[in-house]
């Protein structure tokens, strides 16, 4: 039997953004959604981001979410590209702590929508639930996953705070 196709594509602007993904990755293989993950830099690798962008649905890919830094603009990049939900996980840099790449993710101009997470592995773990979120309106057995990792997250807190 086959790995099924992926339903989240998760690109990122160099192999060093893995690490940082990789949660991403790790929670929504948790909630039963297959993803893959592609180096897709929109500024050293265009030709790549391009194909990437405009095969992902043919692929079957329904979520993409995109991750750089320094400025860089692949959430950009790809939104401009596909009309599928493109989720922008800005990356720390070393312009600015990456408030650089915060700006250049979540400043888009108008029609070309990107949905901006906050930075870094939040951002990425986020990105997963948001995917999540999106492909279970549709899904009724992912949306009880969903359902169910918010209940163990809010029973993992304990309304109590330590003596």
């Amino acid at each position: 039997m086959s790995d099924p196709k992926p339903l989240v594509g998760i690109v990122m602007g160099s192999p060093n953004d893995a690490p940082t993904l990789r949660p991403c990755a790790e929670t929504l293989a948790r909630l039963g959604i297959p993803s893959e993950m592609k180096v897709c830099s929109a500024h050293r690798t265009p030709q790549r981001a391009h194909d990437y962008a405009t095969d992902a649905e043919a692929r079957g890919i329904r979520v993409i979410v995109a991750a750089a830094g320094m400025s860089a603009h692949l959430a950009g990049v790809m939104a401009a590209l596909t009309h599928l939900p493109v989720l922008g996980v800005p990356l720390e840099g070393r312009l600015m702590g990456g408030l650089d790449s915060l700006l250049a993710t979540c400043n888009m101009p108008k029609g070309i929508p990107v949905a901006t997470m906050s930075m870094g592995t939040h951002g990425a773990v986020n990105a997963a639930l948001f995917a999540a979120a999106i492909l279970a309106v549709g899904d009724p057995a992912l949306r009880e996953r969903l359902l169910a990792y918010r209940a163990e997250q809010t029973a993992a807190i304990p309304e109590d705070p330590p003596a």
